[in-house]
């Protein structure tokens, strides 16, 4: 989150986020807390009878589009790009909100596959389940409470997936989104820049946050177009009933020490603290 006075605006985006977090674990296709999904219509009958598939795929919470696409590539064993191509050809049933694009409606899971697995069963048997689990009653009854669409529900998720330091932080970043569309402020997370520029960093600098992009919320009030990552269950729940609060600024001044304000002034207090420790880690 970054401070509403363009003039006090820091060169250096203010505090760090899960995505960074997340990028580490690419390539181990390991690190993640989900439910394990048995997908068996994408399984032969053979195979059905079978205790367990011979592998498994896991894609974390919080994962972008195009890294579940070149998951299911290296997955399946398939040439770089093949996934990304079949979502064009196959009908995942997303909600019209969506215009045909699936980011946010990937479910984080663990899937079982094996050498039967095709790229389009997987990635529908993946938004099958996120629609299941969006449409789900307390879902669609939280939306209407918050006065958002379950569309605009996951892509608030999604926000919180990739800004909250810990999962205990994820109520109160929801809090501040849902306060300042109340206010007609712009969102101004720098999470959603890193998504415009395909990238995950801890700094954002002046000239990224006058990106022409309908992504950069700091120019543009209310939410990004898209969710801007495939958020969990715990982003969900915070989405629906985050935490009661008057905030309107945040910033994670270490890790597990995330300071949560309505005040300007307190803000760039933290902002300050979060500079000082960055500049203290960088001399170390």
């Amino acid at each position: 989150m970054v401070n509403e006075s363009p003039d006090a605006r820091p060169r250096r985006r203010l505090r760090p986020t899960r995505r960074g977090k997340i990028v580490l674990v690419v390539a181990a296709l390991l690190v993640v807390s989900a439910a394990v999904l048995i997908p068996l219509s994408l399984i032969g009958p053979d195979e059905q009878k079978k205790e367990s598939p011979q592998s498994t795929l896991v894609i974390p919470e919080g994962w972008r589009a195009s890294q579940v696409y070149a998951a299911v590539d290296r997955a399946l064993g398939l040439k770089p790009g093949s996934a990304r191509k079949t979502v064009t050809t196959v009908d995942l049933d997303l909600p019209d909100q969506a215009e045909g694009n699936p980011e946010g409606y990937l479910f984080p899971a663990t899937y079982p596959i094996d050498s039967a697995t095709e790229p389009a069963g997987l990635l529908r048997y993946m938004a099958d389940t996120a629609r299941k689990r969006f449409g789900a009653d307390h879902i669609t009854a939280g939306a209407q409470r918050n006065n958002v669409t379950v569309y605009e529900t996951a892509t608030i998720a999604s926000i919180v997936q990739a800004e909250a330091d810990t999962a205990s932080d994820m109520g109160k970043v929801a809090r501040v989104v849902y306060n300042r569309l109340l206010k007609d402020m712009p969102l101004q997370m720098d999470s959603t820049i890193n998504y415009a520029l395909k990238r995950s960093t801890l700094d954002t600098s002046t000239a990224d946050t006058q990106l022409d992009s309908p992504y950069n919320s700091y120019v543009r009030k209310g939410l990004p177009p898209t969710p801007i990552g495939n958020p969990g269950e715990e982003a969900l729940r915070a989405a629906i009933s985050p935490t009661p609060g008057p905030w309107l600024y945040f910033v994670t001044v270490a890790p597990g020490d995330t300071r949560f304000t309505d005040s300007y002034d307190e803000q760039l207090k933290n902002v300050e603290e979060f500079n000082r420790n960055r500049r203290s880690a960088a001399a170390g």
